[in-house]
């Protein structure tokens, strides 16, 4: 892992630090690539976390979240010591099983769900994994089949 250190800006309401270009640059070279988001894994005092870069107004930024500010005991305007790293590991979004099952009950909505693009795809995962009650997945799950099926909005969309 290489260090680095850098003042914590905020663009909206998300904080963010700058790579130095060198050490842009090596992630980049790491990666393969510079375009899209770049999987890193990092660490803030003695704490891990894995994150994405990504480039936002013509500008590389890595956001830090509330638990990265938290352990770090800074915030936006303070300078914060980082040790960063390309994270070659398979960032996956498990789909959940119910899901799964729909979709090979319905080709349509599975077809649609592929055409989406990947972070409207983890999107739609996410908030099904995250809910607690089997009631609100199972109803869940039928409302997501069938806004990919084009017969209803799903977590605030109309359309795909």
């Amino acid at each position: 892992m290489k260090s680095f250190s850098a003042k914590i800006y905020i663009i909206g309401i998300n904080p963010y630090v700058l790579l130095p270009s060198a050490l842009l640059k090596h992630i980049f070279q790491k990666a393969g690539k510079d375009k899209g988001a770049i999987p890193v894994q990092l660490k803030i005092g003695d704490k891990e976390f894995i994150q994405n870069l990504v480039r936002y107004s013509g500008k590389w930024r890595l956001y830090l979240n509330g638990p990265m500010r938290k352990v770090a005991g800074k915030d936006v305007g303070d300078t914060i010591e980082v040790q960063i790293d390309f994270d070659p590991r398979p960032r996956v979004t498990p789909i959940h099983p119910k899901l799964k099952k729909a979709f090979k009950e319905n080709s349509i909505a599975k077809k649609a769900f592929e055409k989406l693009s990947p972070s409207r795809q983890k999107e739609i995962l996410r908030y099904i994994n995250s809910l607690k009650s089997e009631e609100s997945v199972d109803k869940n799950i039928k409302r997501a089949i069938a806004h990919l099926a084009g017969k209803q909005s799903f977590v605030g969309r109309k359309n795909l």
